[in-house]
């Protein structure tokens, strides 16, 4: 028989045991997070109908899109967790209960070209509150402080949630006289971090002849800086000369307006006109989140507003905003920029429970005591050296080796070492149990991220 050498497809993530369990932390961080706002779990398939999956048709995305028959069915494997959440609330609409609140961690595929950071096989974490007909705008305030509470609770401290509103650009732009443009110019001022401001200016003259003059507007318009309060104020010289950017402001001061009463500190936060998202598809406010010390990683998590989430499945208005996190390329970010943290706990059980006797009666009663008490637990059984049993322990990170002899066993106590320090004690079970859950609290309490 030959043997066939084993690999993994480029731009598919496949980690070690460790990393695993890090990564796999992070993502269960994620959910509580979530839950913790009211947001209910949802899962849908990764395989849809072509014809659902690509209602939208053309453009870049489709010709990413992993697409292939089975028999007589055309299928597509999802590209994100938007439209398969679009074809969800369409067809359950008369089960659902508005606004519906639904949070999603799953994998996507795109066949882009695969590089370090973007990949063909990954997960995103995504939220979406959807509304029937309408959608007050303080669901928009709110997905800042989810946004907060989310990477808080993976240890980042030092990023900055950046917000504004399209309608806003929109309206600016209509005051130029550049209304049918609006849609170009924002999708490569979106483009302002990776290119600079003099390719913008070249791009908004050369390729959609915009005046020098005009272009310079512009330009001048998105650099307004300054706390959100004085951003706001400079807006405010622009207000009564175009009626969308008026309601764009007004729903903007709201937002500002709610994000400390959401939990959300004054130095996390950042009124930014730059920030449009290149696509069409939102309508009001968006966000970009980006880490202050590595803003050349760019926006780490993002979306916004939309007017019609699932206009190609339903005549029904059914108006959102949600957010997504790139959760894969996040996780190899912070690994390449040395900020995944080295202490947090990985091993697959807290104890390693080692038999010292033929005899593995007192090994699995007390492993099924461990058990119970919430303690993860593995009995090594095979025939080794002793010293060979705990260098696996010391390989897997377990932190405690209880052994089991005959001594042991006659006194009805246990011998725990704790590989850490290399301490070792005799202890009861009920004290055993204690003195490693508290232990193990203290690991656990570590955040995956360390600044």
């Amino acid at each position: 028989m030959e043997i066939i050498r084993p690999h993994t497809l480029s731009g598919f993530m496949e980690l070690l045991p460790d990393r695993q369990a890090a990564f796999d932390d992070m993502l269960e961080r994620l959910r509580r997070t979530y839950a913790l706002y009211g947001f209910t779990a949802l899962d849908t398939p990764v395989i849809e109908s072509s014809d659902v999956l690509l209602a939208k048709g053309g453009g870049e995305t489709e010709k990413q899109v992993y697409r292939f028959t089975k028999g007589d069915s055309d299928l597509s494997l999802r590209f994100d967790l938007t439209v398969p959440l679009a074809k969800y609330v369409a067809l359950h609409y008369s089960e659902l209960s508005f606004p519906f609140r639904r949070f999603q961690t799953g994998k996507v595929y795109r066949g882009e070209r695969a590089q370090r950071g973007r990949f063909r096989e990954f997960y995103q974490c995504d939220i979406d509150v959807i509304g029937d007909g309408a959608l007050d705008i303080i669901n928009e305030a709110e997905i800042p402080s989810v946004i907060y509470k989310a990477f808080t609770s993976l240890g980042l401290e030092r990023f900055v949630i950046r917000v504004n509103n399209r309608k806003i650009l929109t309206g600016f732009y209509s005051m130029l006289g550049l209304a049918d443009k609006s849609g170009d110019i924002m999708r490569t001022v979106d483009k302002l971090d990776k290119i600079g401001p003099e390719k913008v200016r070249a791009i908004l003259t050369d390729d959609y002849g915009i005046p020098g003059d005009t272009a310079g507007d512009i330009l001048a318009f998105i650099a307004i800086k300054g706390t959100n309060d004085q951003v706001i104020s400079a807006l405010e010289s622009y207000r009564g000369r175009d009626g969308l950017f008026d309601t764009g402001l007004d729903e903007l001061k709201t937002v500002v307006r709610y994000l400390g009463d959401f939990g959300v500190p004054e130095d996390h936060s950042a009124v930014d006109l730059t920030i449009a998202r290149g696509l069409d598809y939102y309508t009001g406010t968006v966000y970009e989140t980006t880490m202050l010390d590595h803003p050349e990683v760019g926006s780490i998590c993002s979306g916004g507003r939309y007017d019609d989430l699932a206009g190609y499945y339903t005549d029904r208005k059914l108006p959102g905003v949600g957010i997504s996190i790139g959760l894969t390329r996040l996780f190899f970010v912070l690994e390449d920029c040395g900020m995944l943290n080295p202490e947090l706990p990985t091993a697959p059980a807290d104890v390693l429970i080692i038999p010292m006797t033929d005899d593995r009666g007192p090994a699995t009663k007390l492993a099924t005591s461990c058990r119970e008490a919430g303690i993860r637990t593995q009995i090594y059984t095979e025939n080794k050296k002793f010293k060979a049993r705990l260098t696996y322990a010391n390989r897997l990170g377990i932190p405690y080796v209880l052994l089991l002899g005959e001594d042991e066993i006659a006194k009805n106590m246990v011998s725990c070492k704790d590989m850490e320090s290399g301490t070792q004690e005799l202890m009861t079970t009920g004290d055993l149990i204690a003195h490693v859950l508290s232990g193990i609290e203290k690991k656990r309490a570590a955040a995956p991220i360390k600044e």
